[in-house]
């Protein structure tokens, strides 16, 4: 038996002592975050929300298996918010429709959820009217049966059915009057929103990605605040596995979800300590920008610096230098020797051929980029 089979559905229930706890530990974890962003000006807090959104929009996709190009995804996000970012690129129609969304589900968050809201939010995700290599039903709910399954042809397991195409206008208006009218605006509400709405599954296709726009539209309901610094879906795609099975079994059982509810709580404070991090660049960014505000630089070393303070994955090395601005080795070479000369680059031990460096930002940071390539 399926959740939505039960004569109860959709009254959930939780431990509410259980869940109560873990809510404690969420709220001081984004109390402590917001705290270190009131020490930024407006203009670094946009920068940490754009790295936020963009995390999240790009990690909602990979979840399902769509890649999306990250520069395209930033700086679309840059622009729509109105950030102007030191590397930005040209973005796709399909890139900005699915930013769009993203956005649309947090910068609006006090408006009401509606199902022709939701059917814009899916003409975003399949302009074209189609999901790869098949058409499908856009901007309507589904007409047919909806299984999710896994394998090869003939050898499928079924994870999950979801309820009869005659039932879905019923149950999404069910859910539609539940999300504008619930008036408990907590992190809970974001946990019941998205488990709620994937097992309606009322789309052919993006439900995933739909269900999470949902889940932080209700994110930016608890905290009022249309700037989002954490993206929860950029940790539950580190956690896909336990995504999908925790997913299987609250489908699959009755209508206590706390396991599901103490999961998602445990996920948005890992999202929120992630969070962290990224604004701690951030920070690292201002500070250097700040200390070397009368500094000479050269248009190639200021595209360096901030690629790699802005977190770039990979080694500060000679040849990358090269690599990213497109010149030659021993330009590289002077570019580098002037920054070292000037105290700002600092060699870093290993071999004469792989001396990497690390930027000092003042006397007591210093940002060392480093990653396996």
């Amino acid at each position: 038996m399926y959740i939505h089979e039960h004569q109860n559905w959709p009254i959930f229930v939780w431990d509410k002592e259980k869940v109560n706890t873990m809510l404690n530990t969420v709220n001081k974890a984004v109390g402590y975050l917001y705290g270190k962003l009131s020490v930024l000006g407006f203009d670094n807090q946009m920068i940490a929300v754009v790295e936020a959104v963009a995390h999240d929009i790009i990690a909602s996709s990979e979840i399902e298996g769509v890649e999306l190009n990250n520069a395209q995804v930033r700086s679309s996000v840059a622009r729509k918010l109105g950030v102007t970012l030191a590397e930005e690129v040209s973005s796709s129609r399909y890139i900005d429709g699915v930013v769009e969304m993203a956005l649309d589900a947090t910068e609006n968050y006090a408006a009401p959820l509606t199902h022709e809201r939701l059917f814009g939010w899916h003409n975003c995700l399949f302009p074209t009217g189609w999901s790869g290599a098949v058409e499908i039903d856009v901007a309507k709910y589904r007409k047919g049966e909806m299984k999710v399954v896994s394998g090869m042809f003939g050898r499928e397991r079924v994870h999950y059915i979801a309820p009869t195409a005659e039932k879905v206008n019923e149950e999404m208006e069910q859910f539609l009057t539940w999300f504008n009218s619930n008036q408990t605006c907590d992190y809970v509400k974001s946990a019941i929103a998205h488990l709620w709405f994937v097992c309606i599954h009322p789309f052919d296709d993006g439900n995933g990605r739909i269900g999470r726009a949902i889940a932080d539209m209700a994110l930016s309901q608890t905290e009022k605040s249309k700037m989002r610094f954490f993206s929860i879906s950029h940790q539950i795609n580190k956690d896909k596995k336990q995504y999908y099975d925790i997913l299987e079994r609250t489908q699959k059982g009755n209508l206590d979800i706390t396991e599901w509810v103490m999961w998602y709580l445990n996920c948005l404070l890992r999202s929120v300590e992630q969070s962290d991090e990224i604004l701690s660049q951030i920070i690292n960014k201002t500070i250097f920008w700040q200390n070397h505000i009368e500094t000479g630089f050269t248009d190639r070393q200021r595209k360096v610096l901030n690629l790699y303070l802005d977190g770039y994955p990979g080694k500060l090395t000679s040849k990358n230098w090269a690599k990213h601005c497109k010149v030659s080795p021993d330009t590289a070479a002077r570019d580098i020797k002037d920054l070292i000369d000037k105290g700002i680059l600092v060699p870093q031990q290993g071999r004469v051929r792989d001396v990497f460096y690390g930027i000092q930002c003042n006397e007591n940071i210093l940002v060392v980029p480093f990653a396996e390539e």
